[in-house]
């Protein structure tokens, strides 16, 4: 029992600084950059070439299962708390995921 609830609330994927996941998602043919803050704040600023998936919506969990399993998908939010929920599911749905470590807050490049 321990074992299962420990498998539940394991860490299934990255957070990485800023440079790091630049980096990496620049070095990686199959990158999908995700931004899961709501529509509005995606509106304002936004990494460039981000796609926007409300982490908050109802159908996010459905989004997610039609993404596909092949891609690497690089998510942010603004702090780095809902993409690290986001990725907490999208990485339990079976997708290799990469956390911004504190958000586009920590985004010192221009888009």
């Amino acid at each position: 029992m321990f074992k299962f609830l420990k498998s539940l609330f394991a860490k299934n994927y990255e957070s990485l600084s800023a440079a790091d996941f630049r980096e990496r998602m620049q070095a990686d043919k199959n990158a999908v950059l995700i931004d899961v803050r709501s529509p509005g704040e995606f509106a304002g600023e936004k990494i460039k070439g981000a796609k926007n998936i409300n982490v908050s919506s109802a159908d996010f969990s459905k989004k997610i299962a039609a993404l596909d399993k092949s891609k690497t998908y690089f998510v942010y939010c603004r702090s780095g708390a809902r993409s690290a929920m986001a990725c907490g599911s999208m990485a339990a749905a079976g997708l290799q995921v990469v956390n911004l470590s504190g958000g586009i807050m920590r985004w010192p490049y221009n888009n």
